[in-house]
């Protein structure tokens, strides 16, 4: 078995657009997922009944569907239902987004039920309102506790970017398959393609390690 590895370094610049529009991917999907999430999880627990019933229902909807499907739907179904045209990065976004906003809705739902109801009455008997009780008192302390699972999401949502492959975006796995489908340089595409992923990933993992040393709460 003959191996060529300079493959890789051939084509090293469309590796690197890959990998940058992993982390494009990565970045915007949790810039949209972290405040609907939040938004979600308070209707979840403070809105009126038929409002909190169709929030429940969204996070019961994309928390128990594969995301590859999710994937799938938002290419296939999507376009049909709204008429509209979207580009295979703006599918494969909005996908990532919807599952992951399900995902963090349930963290920040969980963070805040942690918080003891006396410090809200407690707040409230001070002349604050429930929002501002909830805006001064409970979040900050919520998103203490969970950060550490925030920060557990990112990295496995960097890594289920990798999905979205399947519509065509041109992120890593998909460059990667590409040049593997094109130079027939099926190992040496596939470990530089598990090498990058792990370089990117590993401090990933280690900050996470961190951050749950960091702000672990033992109460």
């Amino acid at each position: 078995m003959s191996l060529d590895w300079s493959v890789v370094w051939q084509h090293r610049d469309a590796l690197a657009v890959g990998t940058r529009t992993t982390v494009m991917l990565t970045v915007a999907t949790m810039a949209i997922a972290l405040p609907c999430g939040a938004i979600v999880a308070i209707l979840r627990l403070y809105a009126w009944e038929p409002v909190r019933a169709l929030a429940t229902a969204y996070v019961e909807f994309f928390r128990n569907l594969p995301l590859i499907l999710v994937v799938y739907w938002a290419f296939y179904v999507l376009p049909i239902l709204t008429d509209l045209g979207l580009s295979a990065f703006a599918t494969g976004l909005a996908a990532l987004a919807l599952n992951v906003t399900a995902y963090n809705a349930e963290t920040f739902r969980a963070g805040i039920n942690s918080i003891r109801r006396g410090q809200v009455e407690a707040a409230m008997a001070l002349g604050m309102s429930r929002a501002q009780a909830l805006r001064r008192v409970v979040i900050p302390q919520a998103v203490r506790r969970i950060l550490p699972v925030l920060a557990s999401t990112w990295v496995s949502l960097f890594k289920d970017t990798s999905l979205v492959s399947v519509i065509a975006v041109t992120e890593l796995a998909y460059v990667s398959m590409q040049i593997r489908a094109q130079t027939f340089r099926v190992l040496e595409m596939l470990t530089a393609m598990a090498v990058i992923y792990w370089l990117l990933g590993y401090p990933q993992a280690k900050l996470v390690d961190w951050i749950q040393r960091r702000f672990a709460v033992t109460e």
